[in-house]
């Protein structure tokens, strides 16, 4: 047996502080997988890997969210849960802007055809003032005339999520 100085000891430890990592690390790929499997979201190395959501910037008690700022909305379970979001969407354009403020859902139509715009398609409207304003699908780039305007399986999420007399809430 030789001597060891100090750096082979030194040497030593760190290959076993790296030999102890990759092992960590392995369990903890194996673990994802396992959660990924159990969660139904398998597939050939498939890891599910959780993105930090956005808090919403409503008020915890409303069901529908949107901040015009950074053209992001939610749906929550209306006690704080974020169910969805946050989701790209559109709103107002200038002189036609979405109004700020507390609203709550006055109707829902599945395939709504405004007759102020040339019965342009409104597929899972959700109407939530006396404007005729409403969460409903579309195409996200484009600018509404006051409407919230998101991808249509955001949309559709937002429809069913939603009922007649649930809080919305719009934020600058």
């Amino acid at each position: 047996m030789g001597r060891h100085t100090w750096m082979d000891v030194r040497s030593e430890a760190r290959e076993g502080a790296r030999r102890a990592g990759r092992r960590l690390g392995r369990r903890v790929a194996a673990l994802g997988l396992g959660l990924a499997a159990l969660a139904g979201l398998g597939g050939v190395g498939a890891v599910a890997v959780a993105a930090p959501r956005a808090a919403m910037p409503c008020e915890d008690n409303v069901k529908a969210c949107a901040r015009l700022s950074t053209n992001e909305a939610w749906l929550s379970d209306g006690r704080g849960t974020i169910l969805r979001g946050p989701v790209r969407m559109s709103h107002g354009a200038p002189g036609q802007e979405t109004p700020v403020g507390i609203f709550a859902v006055q109707r829902k139509e599945e395939v709504h055809l405004s007759k102020e715009y040339n019965n342009a398609r409104m597929p899972w409207s959700v109407f939530f003032d006396d404007n005729g304003r409403a969460f409903h699908g579309g195409d996200p780039a484009r600018q509404s005339a006051g409407c919230v305007r998101m991808a249509d399986p955001d949309a559709q999420a937002f429809y069913n999520g939603l009922e007649v007399y649930d809080r919305v809430q719009i934020v600058p």
